[in-house]
């Protein structure tokens, strides 16, 4: 009863909100109109105001794989292909990146450590290998540094800091939010590029007092820290190519929203099996 009237009505009001407002899912609106003779949306056009939907809620951030996966969680039965089509006619398309750029400087005569990690990026536990790095972020006001560190198990970002000085107390901090936020104990290894800040005395001093084994890449070899990598690209190609900051201030904002709220625990990744970072942590 309740969905016929939101079906005679969709054209005068959203449905998401009539929903709402009735207290019934939108997913279950849908799953009636594929399977209701009088509804009036075929099933491809009810696909398509759920892919609108999800696409806006991500912000544009997610390509057909995503959307698709998705849809699955939300009980729709429908192919990756019929998804990517969907999105192609209606030119529904994920935000696209810029060109990599590496920026470690690793012209310095500061002692580094050896690549222990050497690829293996495939940990069976968590606070077993973090990974650092750091990128930076345009604004009118200036470069924006950002520091961050992740577990390599979930990929989820455990400690982050930003300043407008690309300086050694820049990875300290973001290095400091993670032990403060996951008490990891001995014997973890952190691995980064081989940049002064990394080298310095500074951060080697607080590896040095929790007990933490350093790890560095090889020279000149960025994708030796691959999934960090893959980390920046995303949030290039998702939120910053897409911006433009008039102060560090905003950026700060707009780069803890994606971070905490959005990459931790709404992103899903195809790496983790579709589950986001936080998802996949409480799984394990």
């Amino acid at each position: 009863m309740i969905f016929t009237w939101i079906s005679k009505n969709k054209c005068h009001w959203p449905v998401r909100v009539m929903c709402h407002i009735l207290q019934v899912s939108s997913s279950g609106y849908y799953k009636w109109c594929r399977n209701t003779p009088g509804c009036q949306m075929s099933a491809q056009e009810v696909a398509l105001v759920e892919i609108k939907a999800i696409h806006a809620e991500v912000k544009e951030r997610y390509g057909s794989p995503r959307i698709h996966q998705e849809l699955k969680k939300r009980g729709f039965k429908t192919s990756l292909n019929t998804v990517a089509k969907i999105m192609r006619k209606n030119h529904i398309r994920a935000k696209f990146a810029r060109k990599f750029r590496c920026t470690t400087d690793s012209n310095h005569s500061l002692p580094v450590a050896a690549n222990i990690l050497n690829w293996q990026f495939d940990p069976k536990v968590v606070n077993k290998v973090w990974l650092a790095d750091i990128t930076y972020i345009p604004t009118r006001e200036g470069w924006l540094y950002l520091a961050v560190v992740a577990d390599l198990y979930s990929r989820r970002i455990v400690g982050w800091s930003m300043a407008d000085r690309m300086t050694s107390r820049l990875v300290v901090d973001a290095l400091n939010m993670a032990i403060q936020r996951r008490m990891p104990g001995e014997g973890i290894l952190t691995h980064s590029d081989r940049g002064s800040q990394y080298a310095s005395d500074h951060y080697q001093r607080v590896l040095e007092k929790h007990g933490i084994q350093c790890s560095m890449s090889g020279v000149g070899q960025c994708w030796d820290n691959g999934p960090m990598e893959s980390f920046f690209a995303s949030l290039k190609k998702e939120l910053v190519n897409h911006e433009d900051y008039e102060t560090r201030v905003e950026a700060k904002t707009s780069l803890f929203e994606y971070v905490e709220v959005f990459y931790n625990h709404k992103r899903i990744h195809s790496s983790l099996g579709y589950l986001t970072p936080s998802d996949y942590e409480q799984a394990l």
